[in-house]
């Protein structure tokens, strides 16, 4: 086993203390060309307008989504679910209602 001072000068003596000009395009080339240039260019927006999808959005449906992506997983898998019921109700209310219509004759075409 290595003594605890022998372990600080193995460390001391991996240490380079040389430094490297990272300048220079011969020693550091650029692994794809254009992409700093890309990068640069992403950092600065291109606009300040909201993405064209947001436009077509109202404020209610603004807060309706701040709300959603504040709700913790387990609270969006409930509301989730409560939309998977009412979707299955509003099912079941509209095949009642076709039903309805099919025996009340009034989804018939009109004969010539």
């Amino acid at each position: 086993m290595a003594s605890p001072n022998g372990g600080d000068d193995f460390e001391s003596s991996l240490l380079s203390f040389e430094k490297l000009d990272r300048a220079s395009p011969d020693l550091w080339p650029e692994q794809l060309p254009g992409v700093a240039e890309f990068a640069a260019s992403c950092k600065t927006p291109i606009c300040n307008s909201p993405p064209k999808w947001m436009s077509d959005l109202e404020s209610e449906d603004i807060e309706m989504l701040k709300e959603l992506g504040s709700l913790t997983t387990a609270n969006l898998m409930e509301k989730v679910k409560g939309l998977q019921n009412l979707a299955y109700q509003l099912g079941l209310e509209e095949s009642r209602e076709m039903t309805r219509g099919k025996f009340l004759n009034i989804l018939e075409k009109p004969k010539k």
